[in-house]
């Protein structure tokens, strides 16, 4: 996949019965990975070396519209350069899992200009940056740090090896963070630890065989996941909700519903 389809889901292989498999679209995904997130890395145009760009390491926070803020001092390399040209990346990764390769991680790119806030803002500013930041609010107020937001005009994301491709930003605009966002680390975790078995028998159901292992990787309200060593080597596949799940109940609702039909069909 190269580039996002127009469809308000993005679509995974079709599954055995020949329907496509509903998932997020890629502006969902982005705005999920962006809203969970608390810090990523910011790309600026080198004063010192024209031509060359300049990372650093930024804790953002979102304003509604997915745009991100930034709390810079005066004195720091990225604010000169800002000051100078004001466009930047900024690059957002999910977290690594130990048994996860780097590159197959979801991550999403942001462009655009990143201009100061005006002081007029700056109160509602302050207020949306300390929720997600609040250390910064012992330095917030000096006199040499002031606030920047990104004008998004750009936006890559990948998901892993093979999803990618860039979004509209009216899409990421409009799209809301999954309501699973929070949930997840625990549901994924419960799965895994507590309920493998149930796990094997999802992917037997769905006609893996020879599966030596399975974790559930994801979960979304569309659907999750799976990632399945079998002898002759890994496996993912994705398994839809039979309708949006958008609270762990109704996760857990769906997960045993489709355990104990998966049980019934494979006797």
């Amino acid at each position: 996949m190269t580039e996002e389809s127009p469809k308000h889901h993005g679509y995974t292989d079709a599954s055995d019965d020949g329907d496509e498999i509903p998932e997020p679209s890629h502006a969902e995904r982005a705005r999920t990975l962006l809203t969970r997130a608390q810090e990523g890395t910011l790309a600026t145009r080198s004063r010192r070396h024209p031509g060359f760009p300049f990372a650093s390491l930024m804790p953002y926070a979102l304003d509604p519209a997915g745009r991100p803020l930034v709390l810079v001092s005066d004195l720091a390399v990225h604010t000169r350069n800002l000051k100078a040209d004001d466009r930047a990346s900024l690059l957002v990764a999910e977290p690594e899992a130990e048994d996860r390769n780097a590159l197959g991680l979801a991550r999403v790119t942001l462009m655009g200009p990143m201009a100061a806030t005006s002081p007029e803002e700056t109160e509602v500013v302050r207020e949306i940056y300390l929720e997600r930041h609040s250390d910064a609010g012992y330095w917030v107020d000096y006199p040499d740090f002031h606030f920047r937001r990104m004008e998004v005009q750009e936006i890559y994301y990948v998901g892993g090896f093979g999803v990618m491709g860039w979004v509209a930003e009216e899409d990421y605009r409009d799209a809301s963070p999954d309501p699973l966002r929070d949930a997840a680390a625990g549901i994924l975790q419960h799965m895994n630890e507590d309920h493998a078995d149930a796990l094997v028998i999802l992917a037997r159901w769905k006609g893996v065989q020879e599966v030596e292992e399975v974790r559930m990787r994801a979960v979304d309200r569309l659907g999750y996941h799976l990632r399945i060593r079998t002898a002759e080597g890994m496996r993912s596949l994705r398994i839809p909700f039979p309708e949006e799940a958008r609270t762990s109940s109704r996760v857990r609702k769906a997960l045993v519903e489709q355990v104990e039909r998966a049980r019934e069909e494979l006797r």
